[in-house]
């Protein structure tokens, strides 16, 4: 069975709101599309949007001198970017990339400060967020430390395929690498593990989720317990 669901392709917080705030929030907001590569923000440089993901993905990148960085966070239509601007910095704390392009709804930094006087609601969601958050950093940095990066890989599909709402997705071998922080020998041996379990099929910079439940069994518990942690704090 696929794994698409059109339902869900609204951004879930602000679909959490009451009517009326959440009417008032896609009031001052617009829609733009988000493409593969594209850098929404830098570490250090200031924020003048924030980003509400409806069909786009974005990888929040940690950057490390004389590397690449490494992946520490997904966003998707689950989240929300920009957030530190709402604890009275406005400045990116990561990088923050376009992984998967689709759709978001964006609005003004400025304006923003004003939705959250407006909607007490929305303050005490995104302030959930933010802890869920935190967790989500600390989660990844465990796993990388001490996660095989097969079961880590896995994870990361899984994560991937949440957000896409779809069982195939574009990503090149180079891009994994970069989000893994691993060697591009490290994705290849990896996906040919999986692949050769017959979980999912690789090739070209498309992946294909053939067996869910098998990707699930074959990663760290890492997924799972984010998952949870999502729908305890946030519903």
């Amino acid at each position: 069975m696929p794994h698409t669901n059109h339902a869900s392709r609204e951004n879930r917080l602000i679909a959490a709101l009451s009517g009326k705030d959440r009417r008032h929030l896609l009031m001052n907001c617009e829609q733009v599309p988000l493409r593969f590569a594209d850098i929404l923000g830098e570490s250090g440089t200031p924020i003048h949007h924030i980003y509400f993901p409806t069909e786009s993905i974005v990888s929040l990148v940690m950057p490390v001198a004389g590397h690449t960085g490494v992946e520490v966070g997904l966003v998707g239509n689950e989240g929300v970017l920009g957030l530190s601007h709402m604890l009275g910095v406005n400045l990116w704390p990561l990088r923050a990339v376009v992984q998967g392009s689709g759709t978001a709804w964006r609005m003004e930094a400025a304006q923003f400060l004003s939705e959250l006087e407006y909607s007490t609601d929305l303050h005490r969601r995104l302030n959930r967020y933010l802890y869920v958050s935190m967790r989500q950093f600390a989660l990844s940095a465990a796993c990388a430390r001490f996660h095989v990066v097969e079961a880590r890989l896995a994870r990361w599909l899984l994560m991937t395929q949440d957000r896409a709402h779809a069982d195939d997705f574009h990503v090149t071998q180079e891009f994994l690498a970069y989000m893994l922080g691993v060697r591009r020998v490290g994705v290849t041996e990896a996906a040919g593990l999986l692949q050769g379990r017959k979980l999912i099929v690789y090739r070209r910079g498309h992946i294909t989720v053939l067996d869910r439940n098998g990707l699930e069994a074959a990663a760290c518990g890492c997924y799972e317990a984010e998952k949870a942690m999502y729908d305890s704090i946030l519903g």
